[in-house]
């Protein structure tokens, strides 16, 4: 009967089987990037930086790389692993080894396009590249700022602006690097907080594994909004220093490789 059915108690139901825990959302500031190229051997990432460099042009033909030392330093690899790089990508066609006084490695004359298959790694990490240039973006605007309201003290001060001569006068893209990465861990420091500093180094460490060769006269120009940081940064204006900061890196989402593949 319904009525004294109805009036019976029912087992409780089995609790639902507990799933997977769901990861939360990624976040652009926050998530794990360069999945792509961390699976590359180092020998095949310097091989491929150095290919893209040279199908965008940033590399010219005939143009001499630097010492096999200034590149490993700037592409955070040993010097083994460049010299290794550089015979494969003269195989390759894409450099060519010369004898003499006006020889070394240069990029050949009719490089080949695309003969590196490591490249699409780097093809493939535009998002990354723009959620790591945000990243840097938030911790660079508030390091500026802070440093201008903390005012460095005069040796603070003068390595600055000796950071940004070293820069001016660097003889090649590997060179300028290496100052780059040295002015901008010493405007971090010039906050007086360990704590804010280590963060932004990680942040550029995992930026810079994106870096590519550049010219050099691009590389000057980014030199002049180093200067005008310093300048706000010691008369004490935190605005007008984060304002450079912001300009300076915004610029890198039109001005690194993501942006040069769309004429690629």
């Amino acid at each position: 009967m319904v009525g004294s059915s109805s009036s019976r108690s029912m087992p409780d139901a089995p609790p639902a089987a507990a799933g997977p825990p769901i990861p939360p959302a990624p976040d652009a500031l926050t998530a794990p990037p360069l999945a792509g190229i961390r699976r590359l051997s180092a020998l095949d990432a310097v091989r491929a930086r150095i290919a893209l460099a040279v199908d965008l042009g940033l590399l010219k033909p005939g143009e001499r790389l630097p010492a096999t030392d200034r590149i490993a330093e700037a592409l955070d690899a040993s010097e083994i692993t460049v010299r290794r790089a550089l015979v494969a990508l003269c195989r390759d066609g894409i450099l060519e080894r010369r004898r003499g006084r006006t020889g070394g490695t240069l990029v050949a004359e009719r490089p080949p396009r695309g003969a590196v298959a490591a490249v699409e790694s780097y093809r493939a990490a535009a998002p990354d590249v723009h959620a790591l240039i945000d990243r840097r973006l938030v911790l660079e605007c508030g390091i500026a700022h802070l440093a201008a309201v903390r005012a460095p003290d005069e040796a603070a001060g003068r390595e600055l602006e000796r950071l940004v001569e070293e820069m001016e006068q660097a003889a090649s893209w590997a060179e300028f690097h290496r100052w780059d990465e040295r002015f901008h861990l010493a405007v971090a420091a010039a906050t007086g907080l360990p704590s804010v500093a280590e963060p932004y180094g990680l942040a550029l460490k995992e930026l810079y594994r994106y870096y590519l060769p550049y010219p050099l006269a691009h590389l000057r120009e980014s030199n002049a909004e180093h200067r005008a940081l310093v300048e706000a940064v010691r008369r004490a204006d935190p605005a007008a220093a984060a304002e450079v900061a912001r300009r300076h890196v915004q610029t890198l989402h039109e001005s690194m490789f993501m942006h040069l593949l769309g004429g690629s």
